[in-house]
Formats: C-alpha cells, sequence, structure tokens
C-alpha cells in the first residue's frame, strides 16, 4: 500500500478536485463523491498517524464526507448503494473501485486512527459527565459498520444519553386536580382539541416532552397554554411562577413564538397574574440562550457544569436544530427542569449534521406508543381514554412516554391539507391522482420551469406576480407600509436553488422585468427603490430584525424613503442605509420560507436529478401555502421528491429506544 501524501491541495481551476490526491482516494475524488476538503482530512490523519492503508484513509475520507451532506456516520456496508456524487451530473458509481465491505471494516478495526466498539457500562457514565476515567480518544469510532468521526460519536451518545434521563424522571409535584381544571378551561373545544390538550398535559406531567405535528396543527396555540398550565401548577403547590425559556434555532423563529405566545395570552382564560406572566415571556435563539462565545460555533457560556437557570426550556422549530446544537442544548439544561421540543418532524432538518427531531419522534409519528403509568396519568387528568389498552410500546421505548404528534390542521384545508399528507405518507400516486383532480386551492402546472417552451405554461404565475407586486409597489408609494407588507406576505415565488434557471436570483430578476413593462415608473435599480421587498440574511439584535425577516421600501415622505419592517403589530422603519445584509424578496429559497405562511406560493421545483429534492423538501413547500398553492413541476420529478426522503444516516434513533 503507498502511504498517503500530506501535500494534497485544492486544485485552483477546479475547488472539487484534490491535486495529487493518491489512489483509492484520487478515483473517488475524481468523480465527486470525495471533495477536496474530504480528501484533506483523510490525508492528514493517515499522515499523522503514521497510516499506510489506503482502505484507512477512504473510510477517514468518508466520515468526514457525511457531516458536509448531514449524516452523523457512514455505513461501510451500504455506502456503494447510497452514495451521491457532490453534482448533477449522472456517474455510475458502481465502476468505482469499491472495497469489499468486511474486509474494509477489518482494516479499519485495526487502525490506530479507530476506536473500536462502544464503551463498557462503566466508562459510558462519561457520556453525561460522571466522574469516571474519559473515553480513549481516538478521531475516529467504528460501531458495528458504522464509521463516526470521533466528536459526532461522542455528541449522539450525550443527547440520547441525556435525553433518556429526562425521560425516565417523573416531573415534580403536580396537582392533578388543578391541572384537570385548567385543562378544561384552557382547552373548551371537541375532539380537534384532544391531541392539544393531550400534548399540553404531557408537558405539565413529564419532564420531557415533544409537541409535534405539521403547520397549522395548533403547536404554538399549544406551548401558551403550556406556559399557563405550569403557572397555575406553580401558585397550586405554592411554589414561585417558574422561570421559563423560549427559545428557537432562528431570531425569526424566537421572534414569531413570542409574539404567538403574547397573542393567545391575550384570550386565555386565566387570572391575570398568569397572563402577566405569558405576555413578559421574551423568546431568543438558542445560541444566545446558551451563552454563544464569539469566535467559536461550538462552545458556550453554559453548559454540564454552568447550567442555565430555568426551570422550563422550551424550543419551537426543533427540526432545524442539529445534534451538535441539541448536544449543547440537554448538557445546559438542569436535571430537575422541564424541556419541551416542539416543531414537525416531516420538515427540512438542519443544515448541519443530524435529523434529531425526527429520530426522537420516531415511530410516534403513527400514533402515540406511551407506557402504562404515563397513559394512565394523562388519561385521569385530562378525563378521556387516550390510547387502547394494546397500545404498549416496545422495551425501552420510554423516550416515548412524553412524545404527542397533533394531528388536526386548522390553518388550510382542501387540497392543500389533503396534498400535504399525501406527500407527508410518501404516496405518489396519491398526489399525482389530487393533483391532477384540480382542487380549487391548488394548481399544477406541470412542466420544468428551466425549459424554453415552458414559458407560455407560466403565464398563470406571470399574472399573480405582476398583481402581487402591483399590491405592494402601489402601497409602497402611496407611504401605507402595514399594506405593502401585508402585500407582501399574500405572495412568494419558492425556489430550491439560489443559482440557476430556476433559482432565486433568475427569478426575482424575472419578476422585476415583468413588473417594469406593467407598471409606469416602476424602475428596479439599486438597493432603496420604492415597493423593493426585503430579505434579511443576517441578524441584526441592535435593530431586532432577524435573517429571514421580511419588510418593504416605503415612501415615508415626499423626500424619504425608509426600509420598514413589522414586529408583533407595530412598525420598524429604518433609513436603508442602516441595513446589514439583505436580497429581493420576489423569490426566495423553500429553506428560507421554513416556518412562513404565504396566502399564495408558487413553488418551482428542481429537475428530477437536483440532489436537493426530497419529500422533506416538497412537503415544506406545499405547507407554505395558506390559501393557494401553485405546484410546478413534472410528474417525474413529483415522483421522485415524494419517494425520495432524506435518509441522514444516524444511530440516535436506535440509542433512544435501546433496552
Amino acid at each position: 500500500m503507498s502511504t498517503p501524501s500530506p501535500a494534497v491541495a485544492i486544485d485552483v481551476h477546479d475547488p472539487r478536485r484534490a491535486r495529487r490526491a493518491p489512489g483509492l482516494l484520487r478515483a473517488f475524488n475524481d468523480v465527486g463523491v470525495l471533495s477536496a476538503a474530504d480528501v484533506h482530512v483523510a490525508t492528514r490523519l493517515t499522515s499523522l498517524a503514521g497510516e499506510a492503508d489506503e482502505l484507512v484513509a477512504l473510510g477517514a475520507a468518508f466520515a468526514a464526507r457525511g457531516p458536509r451532506l448531514g449524516h452523523v456516520l457512514v455505513d461501510i456496508a451500504t455506502i456503494r448503494s447510497t452514495a451521491a456524487v457532490d453534482s448533477d451530473e449522472p456517474v455510475d458509481l458502481s465502476e468505482l473501485p469499491w472495497p469489499e465491505p468486511d474486509a474494509w471494516i477489518s482494516r479499519l478495526a485495526a487502525s490506530p486512527l479507530v476506536a473500536v466498539g462502544e464503551p463498557d457500562a462503566a466508562s459510558q457514565l462519561a457520556a453525561v459527565g460522571e466522574d469516571t476515567e474519559p473515553v480513549a480518544a481516538r478521531p475516529l469510532r467504528l460501531v458495528g459498520s458504522a464509521l463516526y468521526l470521533d466528536r459526532y460519536w461522542r455528541e449522539e451518545r450525550e443527547v440520547a444519553a441525556d435525553l433518556r434521563t429526562f425521560s425516565d424522571g417523573a416531573s415534580a409535584t403536580v396537582d392533578e386536580p388543578a391541572l384537570a381544571d385548567g385543562l378544561k378551561r384552557l382547552f373548551p373545544g371537541g375532539e380537534a382539541d384532544d391531541r392539544q390538550r393531550m400534548a399540553a398535559a404531557t408537558a405539565v406531567l413529564r419532564r420531557f416532552a415533544v409537541v409535534a405535528g405539521g403547520p397549522g396543527t395548533g403547536k404554538t396555540t399549544t406551548v401558551a397554554r403550556i406556559v399557563a398550565l405550569l403557572a397555575e401548577q406553580a401558585a397550586a403547590v405554592g411554589n414561585p411562577p417558574p422561570l421559563i425559556a423560549l427559545a428557537a434555532p432562528t431570531g425569526k423563529a424566537a421572534a414569531r413564538l413570542e409574539e404567538a405566545v403574547h397573542d393567545e395570552a391575550a384570550g386565555l382564560d386565566v387570572d391575570e397574574d398568569v397572563r402577566t406572566q405569558l405576555v413578559d415571556l421574551h423568546a431568543s435563539t438558542l445560541h444566545r440562550l446558551l451563552g454563544w462565545q464569539p469566535g467559536s460555533h461550538s462552545r458556550f457560556r453554559h453548559h454540564r457544569t454552568n447550567r442555565l437557570p430555568h426551570d422550563v426550556v422550551i424550543v419551537d422549530e426543533t427540526s432545524m436544530v442539529s445534534l451538535s446544537l441539541m448536544a449543547r442544548l440537554v448538557e445546559s439544561v438542569r436535571p430537575e427542569a422541564r424541556l419541551v421540543l416542539v416543531g414537525d418532524p416531516g420538515q427540512l432538518t438542519s443544515i448541519e449534521a443530524g435529523a434529531v427531531l425526527g429520530d426522537i419522534v420516531g415511530p410516534a409519528t403513527a400514533g402515540p406508543t406511551m407506557r402504562a403509568p404515563a397513559r394512565e396519568a394523562l388519561e385521569r387528568v385530562t378525563g378521556h381514554n387516550i390510547l387502547p389498552r394494546t397500545a404498549e410500546p416496545a422495551a425501552g421505548a420510554g423516550i416515548a412516554d412524553g412524545i404527542v404528534v397533533l394531528d388536526h390542521v386548522h390553518r388550510f384545508g382542501g387540497g392543500i391539507a389533503r396534498l400535504a399528507e399525501a406527500i407527508r405518507r410518501g404516496d405518489p400516486d396519491e398526489v399525482i391522482a389530487l393533483l391532477e383532480s384540480q382542487p380549487e386551492d391548488v394548481t399544477w402546472i406541470p412542466v420544468d420551469a428551466a425549459d424554453p417552451e415552458a414559458e407560455t405554461a407560466l403565464d398563470v404565475i406571470r399574472e399573480e406576480a405582476v398583481t402581487a407586486g402591483r399590491a405592494v409597489v402601489e402601497a409602497a408609494h402611496a407611504g401605507a407600509a402595514h399594506e405593502a407588507i401585508a402585500a407582501l406576505g399574500a405572495f412568494r415565488v419558492l425556489c430550491a436553488h439560489r443559482r440557476g434557471p430556476q433559482g432565486v436570483a433568475a427569478w426575482t430578476a424575472r419578476i422585476e422585468s415583468w413588473l417594469a413593462t406593467a407598471i409606469p415608473d416602476f424602475d428596479p435599480n439599486g438597493p432603496a427603490y420604492v415597493g423593493r421587498p426585503l430579505l434579511v440574511t443576517e441578524n441584526d439584535y441592535e435593530l431586532r430584525l432577524y435573517n429571514g425577516d421580511t419588510g418593504v421600501i416605503v415612501r415615508s415622505s415626499p423626500d424619504r424613503v425608509s426600509a420598514t419592517f413589522e414586529r408583533g403589530g407595530e412598525l420598524l422603519e429604518f433609513t436603508p442605509t442602516r441595513l446589514g445584509a439583505t436580497e429581493t424578496a420576489f423569490a426566495m429559497t423553500i429553506h428560507k420560507s421554513q416556518g412562513s405562511q404565504l396566502d399564495t406560493a408558487v413553488v418551482l421545483l428542481p429537475a428530477a436529478t437536483s440532489r436537493i429534492l426530497t419529500r422533506e423538501l416538497l412537503y415544506t413547500a406545499a405547507t407554505r401555502a395558506r390559501s393557494r398553492l401553485i405546484l410546478t413541476g413534472t410528474e417525474d420529478t413529483l415522483r421522485d421528491a415524494v419517494t425520495r426522503p432524506v435518509a441522514r444516516a444516524s444511530g440516535l434513533r436506535s440509542r433512544l429506544r435501546a433496552q
């Protein structure tokens, strides 16, 4: 075997290629399976360890590749059938010199770079901070056929151990009669409230709870009621009001959570002191909650030896939380505190490694599977026989005691709701049949929007875009900021990509050209033209503007324009030059739209060969529409999307449910 050279560098002519990559690494880099960065990590590790085995170098490169693509690990036994290239170009990967899996695993296990297996029970306590000898650190960890970078293996173990500790512990003292009374007052509806009532009760009864569900199922409504019930519980047992933290992965999501809780507080049937507690709550990003340290992406002020002071930590949009950030969160929550995770496991996951919410919810998406004591406690306080007596979870599934999935959609109905459910279930035949039936609130344009011959078919998008854009521009010229912002939220084009013929940049330019043709004196030049819709792309805490916020350039006086945003019904106005990073928001990526709601959403799906075309992308896009969805994509593209779920390699789900 040849010794990998540490002198690998990126090719200046093609940054995806590594110059002087040796042997197997070159073969896999040349076709785009491995990036130059993957090759560099592998050659550096093997050089430092004096490791001459190119199968070990190849394994190290794949282990480095995994987190880059969102995976926590690489399965050596199956990578040959699951690998893909980093471009949309078709490549026959079967022609690559794939090692035989058993031999590859054996060679990895013999390498000084690789630790093998899980530690014994005593050493395992090190994962949750007990005073034991630390597990020996090597850069790679091989568990069966799963190969991890050591950092991700440790984080996965820590998250599983911490969540199981939370799940196995009962909550603090609960006044069940007071809880039962609160549930009746705060959830007076019929069957539509059953799952929300069950979720709120679970969050009070358990120290760890998950409120999952799709858009419009009442997750945030339930959060406000959870907070109210916890405040009532504290008063009932003679404790001071609980210290509650509301948080989300992004500033935009945090601001929306705070506004929703405040809005809900106004109409709740609670005492004024409880209402005041809700109105006084403020939400922050997870990074701010944990105490982000400048210059570091992974170190925070709060950690296992300096816990958060809060009695309750509630995190919204948890589907966007990566494994690493979840590890930092759960280690920072006090053992006696409550942790409530809220989110939709069907939506797009974090851009970093892991699909944590999906792994936590797991089989509970098909219905709750709680152990008998948890079920019986719920039945006592809700007064309903929630689950069949035969619905017992598998051994070791205590995590499921706190998971409730909301399934009644309040926000939209009709074709959008039926389409979203068919996508979520992964049923392409039902998706196509529903689209062909032409429901009133869904328009399907079965073309590739990048095809020049499809221009005529896109006329409906042009008409909608011009009508919506005209409303924004006219309101902005009239100085009617509220109306301009409302008009902006009525319509948006959503793209899978930022660049390319179906990307945000191309469609923004296209819409601006349509408006320039249709609206006299409309000039989309310069960063502050009147009617320009703005998308904030970086957090600015001083201005209270967050990544994902949208606003409009409005003529605030005859000789002055303002960048205007809305926060909790109030206008925020700034001189355009004060703003940081912004983009024009006639179109935006589906990723950026996550958590938003639009009256009409136009979804432009990429070609079927696109790597990011997945079920979660389509589901997230379709569920942005509140009243009308216009979906553009061929039947082949739609079928590929529905049958291609995000498959992130992770061991968290099995760890959470292991005996």
